[in-house]
């Protein structure tokens, strides 16, 4: 056993204490955790009062945070030095919208990140001119689920002139439905791919180039890491291919020119704003104390939930409808980074690490899934997530959707005793509250960039590379084998897979 693995063992032994202690009395015994449990970086407030920890167990949240060197290993992450050893390469996406580093690498790594925005906004405003009104952005995963949150977010600001659509899924149903609402000769198709070997980039990109006809290739743009095989495959020329870089991994990856559909609905000025969000959180991450870092509360609530209460999931719920895309990125950026079994060092780690992560919007959830959290019998800790400022001219809305958020957060924490089993509410359910001052480019920015850290917390804590994701890549590797099965051309090994496959072509 690891000294890591020794000390989030202890944590076990804080939850014992506290087993019969509620949210409530918790509460009551420290009236100011209301206070002191929150904290306000630019413009995200976070509450954890209504975490089931005490100062107690927090002062050994942080000293598990101390002994793992999490403040040594931020400054590490933003100095470049190579700390996906997996990989061996840094992870520099900090460096993509802040310049809090005086190491070589990362003022080259911010440089070429400038460069590459200057190109984009040069290629924003030849779109503009050229007649096209529609984009459609082909990418899956980290080159696709991060700029589709956002244009999604912030879609009450975009500009006037260009559409951006997104298309990942390979089901050609996905490609019908985008093409159409659209006109071939006014819409201009872009392809993320870091390798332009994505699978299901290269066979959608290829049903748009048919689809697009006559003069294709002139409305063809990438972004990736090997412009000659997007020149080979698609005709695309160097001019309209922007740069990805193997020191930015791709669910990090929406503030580098994979964000250039950010850029083309917000426009450069949204997009910079986006990155000024993210970087006043990390500044606020590299250069707080832990004990008021708002990332590191984040992480430490997270790894209690998990090693101490024992937790298996968690949810993300928005009170905002814009930000209905929320839970699904906050899946692959948590569950692709911490969803390891194994540490650095190659040794099996003998610990839980990331619960499974999902969510919905409030106030539709709360007429489904949310009678599973107040009376079921599994506990599912939450963020809660609301706006200080974004009802617009409804006012009335606006205020029913604050009290359903306060309500939900209340009573999940109080619950309520009754005579009738049916009933009654257990309460005791975790949940920290998460409020943006605005729905805006620069609160999204942060909010997401505050989410990257305490990943990336939870990793060094964890003693896991948050980085790498050697698991995504066997599914595909049988899914190559199997395509001459289903053309007829051989037959699968496993016996299962033939049978599947003799009724697929029967």
């Amino acid at each position: 056993m690891t000294a890591a693995s020794s000390q989030l063992r202890q944590l076990r032994a804080h939850a014992a204490r506290l087993a019969g202690r509620s949210i409530p009395a918790l509460l009551e015994d420290d009236p100011a955790r209301a206070r002191d449990f929150a904290f306000q970086a630019g413009p995200l407030y976070a509450n954890f009062a209504r975490q089931r920890f005490d100062r107690e167990a927090l002062d050994a949240l942080f000293a598990l945070a101390d002994a793992a060197d999490a403040p040594g290993r931020l400054h590490a992450l933003f100095d470049g030095e190579p700390i996906n050893l997996t990989e061996r390469r840094p992870a520099l996406h900090t460096a993509l919208r802040s310049d809090l580093s005086q190491s070589a690498i990362a003022r080259d790594a911010h440089a070429q990140a400038r460069a590459a925005r200057e190109a984009m906004r040069a290629l924003e405003a030849q779109l503009r001119t050229t007649g096209i009104t529609d984009v459609v952005s082909v990418g899956i995963g980290g080159s696709d689920l991060g700029p589709r949150l956002v244009v999604d977010a912030l879609a009450e600001s975009a500009l006037p002139g260009l559409r951006v659509h997104f298309l990942s899924n390979v089901d050609p149903a996905a490609a019908a439905a985008v093409t159409a609402r659209l006109e071939p000769a006014t819409t201009a198709v872009l392809l993320v791919s870091k390798s332009f070997g994505t699978q299901e980039t290269l066979l959608n990109g290829r049903i748009l180039r048919d689809w697009l006809g006559e003069g294709a290739s002139e409305r063809l743009y990438a972004i990736t890491a090997n412009a000659e095989r997007a020149c080979e495959a698609f005709d695309i020329p160097p001019e309209r291919i922007l740069p990805m870089w193997d020191w930015v991994g791709g669910r990090y990856s929406l503030w580098s020119a994979v964000g250039f559909p950010i850029a083309l609905a917000l426009g450069s000025e949204g997009f910079e704003a986006l990155l000024d969000g993210a970087a006043e959180m990390d500044a606020h991450v590299l250069r707080t104390p832990p004990r008021q870092n708002l990332a590191f509360w984040h992480a430490l609530t997270a790894i209690w939930n998990r090693n101490g209460l024992g937790l298996s999931t968690h949810a993300v719920l928005p009170y905002a409808d814009r930000l209905q895309l929320l839970p699904k990125y906050l899946q692959q950026l948590v569950m692709e980074s911490l969803g390891k079994s194994s540490r650095i060092d190659g040794t099996l780690v003998d610990n839980d690490t990331v619960p499974v992560w999902w969510g919905g919007v409030g106030t539709d959830s709360q007429h489904s899934f949310f009678q599973a959290l107040h009376q079921g019998t599994q506990v599912v800790p939450m963020d809660l997530i609301g706006l200080v400022r974004g009802g617009g001219d409804a006012v009335g809305n606006a205020q029913a959707l604050l009290a359903n958020l306060l309500a939900q957060a209340e009573a999940l924490a109080n619950g309520q005793a009754s005579d009738d089993p049916h009933r009654a509410y257990a309460g005791n359910r975790p949940s920290t509250m998460l409020l943006l001052d605005e729905l805006s480019p620069r609160s999204l920015g942060a909010l997401l960039a505050m989410y990257e850290h305490s990943v990336f917390l939870q990793g060094v804590i964890w003693g896991i590379n948050p980085f790498d994701q050697f698991g995504v890549e066997l599914g595909k590797q049988v899914a190559d084998r199997l395509l001459p099965a289903l053309r007829g051309e051989g037959e699968a090994e496993d016996p299962v897979t033939r049978e599947l496959i003799g009724r697929l072509r029967g």
